[in-house]
């Protein structure tokens, strides 16, 4: 059994007041293991037996392959991509190829988008505003570069330090973002990241060439999507 923390909100609009929860995983959860959450309460939302919620977690090891991945993103062979023992995984997010690992915090929103955006490029902007929040509060500057999704640092040159891939189905989101926080960047250079084979990519703890805690990011992320998109967490038992 995988242990997390719920968190649940009321957000209140001019017109309902709805639940909202979020849920912070300790230890990593597999893949698939957190592909099956998502479904389970995707189908639930879409039923409204579930609030709107917000997975954060971290993963074992894995590539995933987006929609707009082609073989020269990734070679084509997944015995050399895997060959530490990383999983590899076609999934139906947008965007390309991407690694996900332990130091590396992914967040998951499932939430019906007409509550939150106008559509899906303001949910991109959300949802890459609460990145940058979270980055001003280690003196990390991150960035927007048009046509390139994501969280970038654009000094000394441009590298990338956050990834963005998401879905939407029937109005409700699947997918969302990865924050490179603590983790060994090697991964990221058998692949081209997001397809762009000149991508440099970065992490908080490189950045600030110091270690930094994963657990602590991952409660400010809670709280810059609260702030982001006006939600009010509080804890329940």
């Amino acid at each position: 059994m995988i242990d997390a923390n719920t968190v649940i909100s009321p957000h209140v609009n001019s017109l309902h007041i709805h639940a909202a929860a979020v849920r912070i995983f300790s230890d990593p959860v597999p893949y698939l293991i957190a592909w099956e959450i998502q479904s389970r309460l995707h189908e639930e939302r879409l039923r409204d037996l579930q609030p709107d919620t917000v997975l954060i977690l971290e993963h074992p090891p894995v590539y995933t392959l987006g929609r707009r991945t082609s073989l020269s993103h990734w070679g084509g062979r997944e015995s050399a991509l895997c060959v530490d023992g990383a999983e590899l995984h076609h999934v139906n997010r947008g965007g390309s190829v991407t690694f996900h690992g332990p130091g590396q915090i992914v967040v998951y929103p499932v939430l019906k988008l007409e509550r939150h955006a106008a559509g899906p490029r303001q949910l991109v902007w959300l949802l890459e505003e609460v990145i940058i929040q979270v980055l001003s509060l280690w003196n990390i500057t991150g960035s927007r570069v048009v046509g390139k999704p994501g969280v970038w640092i654009m000094t000394p040159e441009p590298q990338k330090i956050a990834f963005l891939g998401i879905r939407i189905e029937h109005g409700v989101t699947l997918h969302g973002f990865a924050l490179n926080v603590d983790l060994t960047l090697t991964p990221f250079q058998r692949i081209h990241p997001c397809g762009f084979p000149d991508c440099r990519v970065t992490s908080m703890a490189a950045i600030r060439q110091t270690a930094v805690p994963v657990g602590a990011v991952k409660q400010e992320l809670a709280r810059a999507f609260a702030a982001v998109f006006a939600l009010n967490w509080s804890t329940v038992a």
